[in-house]
């Protein structure tokens, strides 16, 4: 090990594309690791989520411009940058999250000679894309596996898939624990600490009627997010007269947009509320019958982990990473992914079989609490780091 690596922290990267991910999809993951010894450094597009992640983590910020869309002069600049930063900061480990901090910060990493380069895999884009694109889309996860020394698909079910399909070598593949990317945090996903104002200000938001069957979904309104299907099988259910869909999300039709008949559905009819994001969506569970995720896509989906938590029913797609944890009628209910028809009669069934479904619930609750506690990954994720490390001071 040289010698200036031996008084000095070592120091870990960490860089998704945008700062919301770092807000939602890892929070506490940096302040753990800079509490345990590491220097931290966080990087991420600009966004208004920075001062809450600075003051939540407590680590250093720097703004790469990435975009979420294919813009190739955009992102050789921002490779150029990462590549500058990299050389400037000379990180132990660069670990990245999301498609294009991944393919970006891994080139980089590895052209700027850092020796440890881990990327998470929570989900793969091309696995619901269609034609020249699904191509494009392919290639790019198999460079960003190439320039990568780990890859961590955050599901089993994403590591099969991995290997199925030839996108990267099995030796470089590890899960931390069984699944998930930075598991669930039960002081706030806990229907004991909620408060009581935010439970009013939702409550306020809802409008529900007496008897109301309150459905939610969770997640950004895109076509990928099962949203249309969700929307048609809800208002042609038996029981949409006597629910309410709420949809926590915000519309985002830059990419994978709605069609525009859907989005009319969703502000014309009083039995769906469509509500901007929140940063207590706990207290929109503990409001709600049953959760909705039919998705086309996903690696290992935090807002599953989190109805498990606080003990709501589930009804979800049969994809990759909600099969991971959701076991049909053992755990919630499935349905063929995008089938709406199918999808219809799992709402009408929760309707009307409830103690079923809380059993569904429980069940569910038990299988979180033993095996997805944000405080295992992390130490777990700590203790990888270190064996790395040492991999590495052993070798020089």
């Amino acid at each position: 090990m040289p010698f200036y690596k031996s008084f000095l922290m070592p120091k870990l990267i960490r860089i998704t594309t945008v700062p919301i991910s770092l807000k939602l999809l890892l929070a506490g993951q940096m302040k753990y690791m800079e509490e345990n010894g590491w220097d931290v450094v966080m990087v991420s597009a600009d966004g208004r989520e920075i001062p809450q992640v600075l003051k939540a983590e407590g680590c250093r910020h720097e703004v790469i411009p990435f975009t979420r869309k294919i813009t190739p002069f955009q992102d050789l600049v921002c490779l150029w940058k990462l590549y500058q930063l990299f050389k400037q900061e000379q990180p132990d480990i660069v670990h990245t999250h999301t498609p294009k901090a991944g393919l970006l910060g891994m080139i980089a990493a590895k052209l700027a000679g850092v020796k440890i380069r881990i990327h998470t895999l929570a989900g793969i884009p091309f696995m619901a894309a269609e034609g020249g694109m699904k191509s494009i889309l392919e290639r790019v996860e198999k460079l960003t596996y190439d320039f990568a020394t780990e890859v961590w698909p955050n599901s089993k079910g994403l590591k099969s898939f991995v290997l199925e399909n030839k996108l990267c070598s099995a030796e470089k593949l590890h899960i931390i624990r069984k699944g998930s990317s930075n598991g669930i945090d039960f002081s706030k996903f806990n229907r004991d600490v909620l408060k009581e104002n935010h439970l009013v200000a939702a409550t306020m938001r809802i409008l529900p009627g007496e008897d109301d069957f309150i459905i939610l979904s969770v997640g950004r309104l895109v076509r990928d997010k099962g949203i249309e299907e969700l929307v048609q099988a809800f208002l042609g259910s038996k029981i949409a007269g006597m629910s309410k869909l709420v949809l926590l999300g915000s519309f985002e039709q830059d990419l994978n947009p709605l069609s525009m008949e859907t989005i009319q559905m969703i502000r014309d009819n009083h039995r769906i509320v469509q509500i901007d994001w929140t940063d207590h969506v706990a207290h929109y569970m503990a409001l709600a019958d049953v959760l909705v995720h039919p998705s086309h896509r996903e690696g290992f989906p935090n807002v599953l982990l989190e109805a498990g938590a606080m003990q709501l029913p589930v009804i979800c797609s049969d994809i990759i990473g909600n099969t991971d944890l959701i076991t049909q009628q053992k755990t919630g209910l499935i349905f063929p992914v995008k089938d709406g028809a199918v999808l219809k009669e799992a709402l009408e069934f929760a309707f009307v079989k409830r103690d079923k479904m809380a059993q569904l619930a429980a069940n569910l609750y038990q299988e979180v609490l033993e095996n997805y506690s944000r405080e295992a990954i992390h130490l777990e994720i700590l203790e990888t780091y270190n064996e790395k490390l040492r991999a590495v001071a052993h070798t020089e």
